[in-house]
């Protein structure tokens, strides 16, 4: 397993994610606990020694199944990772409240790094303003060592990122952002990087196969790659990308069955940065990729936010397939198993799920674009 340096510690490169575990019958709240442990048992024996969690994984349930899990194993022998919730704006005033039952649903007594989860357009003020105490909280946090180390997510624009910086940036000590060789020019990942390069903090990733997206390409594309690394497996080339940039410290993959965490951890034997022919060709590759689809990555923050209770990640998967291939038979034929109530006919552009939505997706104008197609 590559391993990173950070301040005194050496992190495996490869974290494992937990908000794409096993479940029971596609129900997102109901977690194969037992097939979690194998891959964690799996990954701890192959060298992984960093788990990232978070309040609203699987329901709620993901910090409840990772401190059962990981709280077989000697607390020195991993480093676990939550965040603090807002995502939510209901959450701002209940910083307090939210901490202490995190610790206790995973069952120790501190976390190693914690952050500030999902800095955003919709958050950014309340993020800032002082009388919710979230900062003066979480320093105190760190302060008596239930809080190793200090950082935060974001998905929100490089606009967003600088006045988060510019705020709390000297106590921050890592940042993680959504980086993908799709969202390099996409998400304008690129200035994101170069700022962050800028205030000397580590980089961490999330959706480095942006939600498994990048684990199989258009045969066309695939065909490229193959003829410059013959041996190189598809999801690999997302990594590769990644161990490309520097300032990458930790990449977090939402491993969700045992095959991909054993091919994560077989492409972490190495560190195989790009060459700048492989690098050209890679976001080449991506710009025909990105041509009129939407960046979901089916974290799912908007079901549970959906007065009609839709499936949304799946129905925008299916509007971007629908406007990829130019209509076809895919779309309907899939929505054909989704009971009428459930198709985007059935939004009511509440707007409830956008307000929520770390990549800002425009869901209700979605679902009545797809709709009018369809």
């Amino acid at each position: 397993m590559v391993t990173k340096s950070f301040q005194d510690l050496s992190l495996s490169a490869l974290g494992m994610g937990t908000m794409r575990l096993p479940v029971f019958d596609n129900d997102e709240s109901r977690i194969d606990e037992e097939k979690t442990a194998e891959m964690v048992a799996y990954a701890m024996k192959h060298g992984i020694n960093y788990y990232d969690t978070a309040w609203g994984y699987h329901d709620g349930n993901s910090e409840l199944v990772m401190g059962r899990v990981l709280g077989k194993y000697p607390r020195d022998s991993y480093y676990l990772a939550t965040k603090f919730p807002g995502y939510d704006l209901a959450n701002m005033d209940k910083v307090e409240e939210i901490f202490e039952k995190q610790l206790e649903k995973c069952g120790v007594e501190y976390f190693d790094f914690y952050l500030f989860h999902n800095v955003c357009e919709m958050n950014i003020e309340d993020y800032l303003d002082e009388s919710h105490g979230i900062f003066e909280y979480l320093m105190a946090q760190k302060k008596n060592g239930r809080i190793r180390h200090l950082g935060f997510s974001v998905h929100g624009s490089y606009e967003v990122l600088k006045r988060f910086l510019k705020a709390y940036g000297k106590h921050m000590e890592f940042c993680q952002i959504q980086l993908n060789y799709i969202d390099w020019s996409f998400q304008d990942a690129k200035s994101k990087v170069e700022l962050l390069q800028e205030y000397q903090i580590p980089i961490w990733v999330m959706e480095p196969v942006r939600g498994g997206k990048l684990a199989k390409l258009p045969e066309a594309a695939e065909k490229r790659l193959k003829e410059l690394r013959p041996k190189e497996d598809i999801p690999a080339w997302a990594f590769r990308f990644l161990q490309s940039i520097p300032g990458v410290t930790m990449i977090l993959s939402g491993m969700s069955n045992f095959e991909q965490i054993k091919d994560n951890i077989q492409t972490f034997e190495t560190n195989q940065p790009l060459s700048e022919k492989e690098m050209d060709t890679l976001l080449e590759i991506a710009d025909g990729i990105l041509d009129g689809t939407l960046p979901c990555t089916s974290c799912r923050y908007c079901v549970s936010h959906c007065p009609q209770g839709l499936d949304i990640p799946t129905l925008l998967d299916l509007y971007n397939e629908h406007n990829f291939t130019g209509g076809g038979f895919l779309a309907p034929m899939a929505l054909m198993a989704i009971p009428k109530e459930k198709h985007p006919t059935a939004c009511i552009a509440c707007r409830s799920c956008e307000a929520v939505c770390p990549q800002q997706i425009k869901i209700s104008e979605a679902m009545s674009d797809f709709a009018s197609k369809l």
